[in-house]
């Protein structure tokens, strides 16, 4: 039977935070020893992660602990976006392997294949990936890709480990190892279902864009007309103000290249990182070739609300039958109140569509979901992975 608990804590003490978060997460797993625990902690706790880290292996009993430092954790219902927090996952009845990768600049590839070699053997009936790389270090494509071709068949999801912008890295967590430059990672294997989706913050813009005019990733032309033109007529008022226009206004990549619209879970968005008035152009956070088809999505705290709604239905739909024994949730750092003006809005849908569910995340640099039909980079996005168990089918 799958057991697992979550606690969180935000005292001022990183040794007490640590205990205190690791107790109450056994005590609601019905633990006294655990398998394996996962650990978020905030930055305001950053010169004392590797303490944080023994503690939590102390009070639960194991060396398979992993992790990663963030902005700021979830927990049971609450979202730390700013100060202390920590939050611990502990579990029972699964496997629970860490895994650890670095350097990661420049060895995408390398160090997928290094995950890939330390999870093989390890690997159960079913089995998820959970992955907290450095959010500035990571070449997102070739990784992903990488790991799809080395582990084929294996759930994949997690999150770019996140910072309160005070010191200019991230740290993930491994045991009793803190690192930047590197990806951390926890492999749970065992006889359970795992379900995972994705709920975008941003809807659609109008319709897609045939690129006729591109450098790398600027675009000077969609449609045969000045991007920064198009752009433009698509954002409306606030391309007047070209700072507030970027953080609302984003690339949309449909995963079909020859979509007749963006659809619901049929694209990614990337951000429009730089826009021309003079010379026309726009730069996007992707390398589009001439020929290809682009949108644009506004980042909509109403839209996200639905969107969030309809995929924890479809969830629930989907583990019918038998109830999920554990969540994990990666969620953007600009969701949160930032985007819905209130605390705690997506952990409480979550918790009215699955009540009592153990729950532990943090707030991500970027999101790692199902992307077609393997798991890829996604942005502004709310990612859930629920483990329930085996059903007889």
């Amino acid at each position: 039977m799958i057991r697992a608990g979550v606690g969180y804590s935000t005292a001022a003490n990183p040794r007490a935070a640590a205990l205190e978060a690791t107790g109450a997460a056994l005590a609601q797993a019905g633990l006294r020893v655990a398998e394996g625990a996962l650990c978020f902690a905030a930055s305001a706790y950053g010169g004392a992660f590797p303490m944080i880290l023994r503690a939590v292996a102390e009070a639960a009993g194991t060396r398979e602990v992993a992790g990663c430092g963030a902005l700021g954790a979830i927990a049971n219902g609450h979202e730390f976006e700013s100060g202390r927090s920590l939050a611990v996952m502990v579990f029972g009845g699964v496997k629970a392997t860490r895994m650890f990768a670095a350097p990661l600049r420049g060895r995408a590839a390398a160090a997928a294949a290094e995950l890939a070699g330390a999870a093989r053997p390890q690997l159960g009936p079913n089995n998820l990936l959970c992955l907290f790389p450095d959010s500035y270090n990571l070449e997102a494509e070739p990784f992903l890709g990488a790991l799809a071709r080395e582990l084929p068949g294996v759930a994949i999801v997690g999150g770019g480990a996140t910072e309160d912008g005070a010191v200019g890295e991230t740290f993930q967590f491994c045991g009793d190892v803190v690192s930047s430059n590197a990806v951390a990672g926890m492999l749970l294997s065992g006889n359970f279902d795992v379900t995972i989706g994705a709920a975008n913050a941003c809807a659609p813009l109008g319709r897609l864009h045939r690129v006729t005019s591109v450098r790398d990733n600027v675009i000077f032309e969609l449609d045969e007309r000045r991007a920064w033109d198009v752009f433009a007529d698509v954002a409306g008022q606030l391309a007047d103000d070209l700072p507030r226009a970027l953080a609302y206004v984003f690339a949309a990549i449909p995963l079909d290249p020859e979509a007749q619209a963006l659809e619901r879970n049929r694209f990614v968005v990337r951000n429009v990182v730089g826009a021309s008035p003079e010379h026309g152009a726009i730069a996007v956070a992707h390398r589009p070739r001439a020929g290809d088809l682009i949108g644009f999505a506004l980042r909509d705290g109403e839209r996200s609300r639905a969107e969030l709604k309809a995929e924890l239905e479809r969830l629930e739909r989907a583990v019918a039958g038998a109830p999920p024994a554990l969540g994990l949730y990666f969620d953007c750092v600009s969701r949160g109140s930032g985007l819905y003006g209130i605390p705690d809005h997506d952990s409480a849908y979550i918790g009215r569509q699955f009540p009592n569910l153990p729950l532990a995340g943090f707030f991500t640099g970027f999101e790692i979901g199902p992307l077609a039909d393997r798991a890829g980079l996604l942005q502004y996005c709310g990612v859930l992975a629920l483990l329930s168990p085996r059903r007889l089918h």
